[in-house]
């Protein structure tokens, strides 16, 4: 199986780009977002590789990191999303972005993706939601799953949206200070959903 290539970008189609590879043209299909970063024909490029081998035929699906390519195979373990639907997900955004909409089950974000409708949207936030941390780098021992209190002593909501974050791949310090300033800005009755969302504005722009 391919797991990467490294070569020099040769030309794109609508949603592929040929790969040359010491002089074998590679077919890798992509997502959108994939596609805009990589570079121009003639400049080199490295792509994850995720291959699929069929009866009829040998695709091969590229990604700016491994990281993206664990959320592709993630992302097909639910009912209905196939590779296409995958790709189109991920092009949406950033996986932390993906990542976030999960985590607050943030339905309408996915369903933006084509092929994606609201029963589906809610079938990817609920079937994933528990998933993440073995993809966001975060085990599955991480924050609340352990039985962990992240903050001794902090209300349920606080610690409800630290652990969220942990479990998002963030280490448990940055995600306690983020969630900290949070509740400082929103007030002490602010609800989890609400912390978690101005906890990751407050990583963004650390």
């Amino acid at each position: 199986m391919i797991g990467k290539l490294r070569g020099v970008v040769d030309s794109y189609g609508e949603d592929f780009l040929i790969l040359d590879v010491h002089g074998v043209g590679y077919a890798v299909q992509c997502s959108s977002r994939t596609l805009q970063a990589l570079p121009r024909p003639g400049e080199a490029a490295v792509l994850s590789i995720e291959t699929h081998v069929r009866e009829d035929a040998i695709r091969l699906y590229g990604f700016l990191s491994d990281e993206e390519r664990d959320w592709f195979r993630l992302l097909q373990t639910v009912q209905g999303v196939g590779a296409k639907v995958a790709l189109a997900i991920l092009g949406l955004g950033k996986i932390e972005a993906l990542a976030s909409a999960i985590a607050l089950q943030d339905k309408p974000a996915i369903s933006r993706a084509p092929g994606v409708g609201p029963r589906l949207a809610a079938r990817i936030t609920a079937e994933l939601r528990d998933k993440m941390p073995a993809i966001g780098g975060a085990g599955p021992v991480a924050g609340g799953l352990a039985g962990e209190d992240p903050l001794p002593g902090a209300p349920p909501a606080v610690q409800d949206a630290i652990s969220a974050l942990v479990n998002l791949g963030y280490a448990r310090p940055q995600a306690t200070a983020a969630v900290t300033a949070a509740q400082r800005a929103l007030g002490e009755g602010a609800e989890a959903q609400a912390l978690i969302r101005r906890g990751l504005k407050e990583l963004a722009n650390a």
